[in-house]
């Protein structure tokens, strides 16, 4: 099986580790092939992709952001749902792992509506998502504006 990842949406802490837990689980234990999808969905609808293999993840946990970059594409807003679909066939991806927000994840949703194989993992600081109790980045959210804030005062 191949699998495509992406991250879109603002910066959060964690997605790094998000990217390297499914690079990792993904080969070791499933024996998938991992694509890595630059910059959102911007990376499907243009087909700007790169392998993923167990050294490009090795020593990413403590760098920030993303090792895939990220933006706020939205596919539905430009009719490019048909391009995201031919990307997927071309580069022979199964399925694809979308780490991100509400928007990221609304338009995974559209596409596992609309026939496409899309497990969304849900990303925001804001902890303003249905469906789950906390996301990711959150509690590291919280926790670093309490530390300002102690320093503030102190």
């Amino acid at each position: 099986m191949r699998v495509g990842v992406l991250t879109g949406g603002g910066d959060c802490p964690g997605l790094n580790a998000v990217i390297r837990a499914v690079v990792r689980k993904g080969i070791e234990k499933h024996g998938w092939d991992i694509v890595g999808f630059r910059n959102g969905w911007a990376g499907p609808v243009t087909g700007d992709s790169r392998p993923l293999g167990l050294a490009d993840v090795e020593d990413i946990l403590a760098r920030g952001g993303t090792i895939l970059g990220s933006s706020r594409t939205n596919p539905y807003k430009d009719d490019s749902v048909d391009k995201i679909r031919a990307t997927l066939r071309d580069q022979g991806v199964d399925a694809l792992i979308a780490i991100g927000g509400e928007d990221t994840l609304g338009v995974a949703k559209r596409l596992t509506d609309d026939g496409i194989n899309v497990v969304g993992v849900p990303k925001t600081i804001d902890n303003d998502l249905d469906a789950t109790d906390y996301t990711f980045g959150f509690d590291t959210a919280v926790h670093i504006a309490t530390e300002a804030i102690d320093r503030l005062r102190t």
